[in-house]
């Protein structure tokens, strides 16, 4: 008697999970935009505030130290010794972590949306746009060095000084290194936050054509005012203005 023959039996494969919600959004370009955004708007405010506090140079040693020492006691009584600034520094280094993956993922999401040249060539794109990549990578070697020399000590210039930051300031910039590395990072950080600025704004959806003159200039005044204010403290010391 023949067999009837039989089917052969396929295990059923499960279905792919849903992404979740924070998943689908970081998966997808407007999310790593808005993170992108949000993460620069984040350093942005740090910048400001920074350079605040480096113009506190120009008011001598005691002034200019007793900022160094608030850093470490803000927040007390309610906080212990250094805690704030730690947590400023999670903070701020979260959002370099998250600005510097969403724009490498960008990057590599565009390359590979047009792996063929441009038929017609685009138009020109501004200067700071084309160099967006290369200043990211700047400032982030410039990140290394600036912690490296003026905050753990480890490449600083003679001997560095635990609580004396305004003599460990001087000490950077009476090298020619020090002002040469600081001031191109600097102008590259003008050119960053000239561009960032205004993309962060598009991304966000603040901009539009009726802002677009207001929000250009915000941009222009901001990059203008940071550079200017981080530059002016190592031409001071080399000038001999602050000693």
């Amino acid at each position: 008697m023949a067999l009837a023959p039989t089917r052969e039996r396929t295990a059923a494969r499960p279905p792919s999970p849903a992404p979740t919600p924070s998943r689908g959004f970081w998966s997808s370009t407007l999310g790593k935009k808005t993170v992108m955004a949000v993460s620069g708007l984040i350093m942005l405010g740090y910048l400001v505030a920074h350079v605040a506090g480096n113009l506190k140079v120009f008011f001598g040693p005691e002034e200019f130290n007793a900022y160094g020492h608030w850093l470490r006691v803000m927040g007390a009584p309610v906080l212990h010794h250094h805690w704030a600034l730690w947590i400023v520094r999670i903070v701020l280094l979260a959002a370099v972590v998250a600005h510097a993956v969403s724009a490498y993922q960008l990057s590599r999401r565009d390359l590979k949306a047009r792996p063929t040249a441009y038929v017609h060539r685009r138009k020109r794109a501004s200067y700071a746009t084309r160099t967006m990549r290369w200043g990211g990578i700047i400032l982030a070697l410039f990140i290394v060095w600036h912690l490296l020399d003026l905050t753990t000590g480890t490449a600083h210039p003679g001997g560095f000084e635990e609580g004396k930051p305004y003599q460990n300031v001087v000490d950077t910039f009476s090298t020619w290194y020090g002002n040469a590395v600081y001031i191109v990072a600097m102008l590259a950080l003008g050119l960053h936050v000239r561009h960032g600025f205004w993309s962060a704004a598009q991304t966000l959806g603040v901009g539009n054509a009726r802002r677009e003159r207001l929000l250009k200039t915000l941009a222009n005044t901001l990059a203008l005012v940071l550079t200017a204010g981080f530059v002016s403290v190592p031409v001071a010391v080399m000038t001999g203005v602050v000693s």
